[in-house]
């Protein structure tokens, strides 16, 4: 959290009076400066916000040669068949008949100044070391901190699979981890690719740490500690591990993998090194559900951590096992002491079962403005009442040791639809705003706070996670208790997109 009075004001200006719907992110910023796409020039400047983005490719690996026809996954002892090619508008109909369909993509960084929403840098993650999965819209999380008087960004992604590779996001972390697999029964044990935690410093430079976490699923996002070590959050347990240890024939144990995760950096030049020490927090975390357990490794499908005041926070906010809600925490656990650490939902939040509700409850992200005020994001993709009364940005206030919500900001944001996304491929489908993702934000010391957020969609597309989204803007007045006076007229702003053919994932403030 920064406290800027200039850099509010001038933000301020900026979110009142125009929109700034940049194409930026889609590869045509590289034209218009030799500098963006230059790593030895690249610099995270101060007051500026860093976006991730990925563009959709479908010229490289097995994407390139996809037909419907083709062979994917469906279940641990089958295989099933693609309803469509690599055409960007229809590829995402295969999640229908594989249900761990996605393709790799490449990771771009964007640094705009916060004042005018000017580029000022934009740099290629080195694809030969780590992508995305396009689709997987939880993905890319950033978190900037300072270290030594420097920035360090740092993300995670998928370490080997190269851009076009299929179904990444669901593969094995280790060549053989888990039989019954789906994506390891088409593909071979062998498809199978580290999560990666990347740094990268100011100057464009990046480390790698390679986990053997998330086995099954993906890694949505990691920090750098203030006492030196990574903390990540993500999801694990694609095949049929029912009980927790080593009787459920995983290895390493898909659902003691997951979850919150503390990690020994590494910070090697390549991410091809030996795995990184390790320990999950919390890791038999699980409910019961209408009197049956939850799958486990399930209750910890985190996402959304920040670090405040030496405590840990993060969400769950989608899948029908556990509670989606927020929770902490409270101390930094080590690899040594993470087992006995516990997980708890934080005092006011939600604590009703998923499955039980139906998910009226989907957050994403946490923002401090300061120790009594947080913002939450909420996708909005739960059931009605999440669409209706928590999809947008939350903001909480702490009173008597209990968080109560205030209000939630949506104008200028829930049901705005693009439409006309018109590109190579054929026109891709109407989408409507319907929550938002990833946060960040600035105080300033005149009582407003600038929050960037990344939008959650809808759309008829085979998966809403490939939607053309976008990154925006509000300005909030902190005192504000109800959406009364000054907070009555708040509206959100476009920073970026919708842009054919790219996601934005996650955002960071620079100060």
């Amino acid at each position: 959290m920064r406290t800027d009075n200039m850099a509010t004001n001038h933000i301020r200006r900026l979110t009142g009076c125009c929109v700034f719907a940049l194409g930026l992110l889609a590869g045509t910023a590289q034209a218009r400066d030799d500098d963006h796409g230059d790593r030895d020039h690249f610099k995270i400047e101060h007051d500026s916000l860093v976006i991730s983005s990925s563009t959709y490719d479908p010229t490289r690996g097995a994407l390139a040669t996809l037909v419907p026809g083709s062979v994917l996954p469906n279940t641990a002892k089958a295989t099933t068949t693609a309803v469509s090619g690599n055409n960007y508008v229809t590829v995402w109909n295969n999640a229908s008949v594989d249900g761990s369909f996605g393709v790799t993509s490449p990771i771009q960084l964007t640094d705009l100044d916060a004042f005018t929403g000017r580029i000022q840098h934009t740099i290629g993650v080195p694809d030969e070391a780590v992508v995305t999965s396009f689709s997987s819209k939880s993905e890319l999380g950033l978190h900037l901190v300072r270290d030594r008087d420097e920035h360090r960004l740092v993300f995670v992604g998928y370490a080997g699979a190269g851009v076009g590779a299929l179904d990444v996001s669901n593969s094995d972390a280790v060549p053989g981890q888990d039989p019954t697999n789906p994506v390891t029964f088409a593909f071979g044990s062998e498809h199978a690719f580290p999560r990666t935690i990347v740094s990268m410093d100011k100057h464009g430079r990046f480390a790698y740490t390679p986990t053997i976490n998330y086995g099954g699923n993906n890694g949505r996002a990691a920090l750098l500690g203030s006492n030196g070590l990574y903390y990540s959050v993500g999801n694990a347990n694609n095949g049929d591990a029912k009980t927790f240890g080593a009787s459920n024939g995983t290895n390493p144990d898909v659902t003691e993998t997951t979850g919150l995760e503390v990690v020994a950096p590494l910070d090697a030049p390549t991410p091809y090194v030996t795995p990184a020490s390790s320990a999950e927090v919390d890791p038999l975390l699980q409910m019961v559900s209408n009197g049956k357990l939850d799958k486990p490794g399930k209750d910890d499908n985190f996402r959304g951590v920040t670090e405040h005041r030496g405590a840990l926070y993060f969400t769950k906010g989608s899948g029908s096992n556990g509670i989606n809600t927020v929770y902490t925490v409270n101390s930094l656990p080590t690899i040594a002491n993470a087992a006995a650490a516990q997980i708890s939902v934080v005092p006011g939040f939600p604590t009703d079962s998923a499955k039980v509700t139906g998910g009226n409850f989907t957050p994403f992200a946490v923002f401090f403005a300061n120790d009594t005020t947080m913002y939450v994001t909420d996708e909005g993709t739960g059931n009605a009442t999440d669409l209706a009364n928590h999809g947008g940005l939350q903001k909480w206030s702490l009173v008597n040791g209990v968080w109560q919500l205030d209000y939630v900001l949506t104008q200028g944001l829930i049901g705005a639809v693009d439409s006309h996304l018109n590109g190579p491929a054929g026109p891709y489908p109407a989408v409507t705003t319907i929550g938002l993702r990833n946060l960040t934000g600035v105080v300033g010391r005149d009582g407003m706070v600038t929050l960037w957020a990344t939008t959650s969609t809808s759309s008829a597309s085979g998966d809403n996670g490939a939607d053309p989204n976008k990154v925006v803007v509000i300005t909030d007045y902190l005192p504000a208790k109800s959406l009364t006076g000054w907070a009555a007229h708040e509206t959100f702003r476009t920073v970026a997109g919708p842009t054919y053919g790219t996601v934005y994932r996650g955002v960071a403030y620079a100060d």
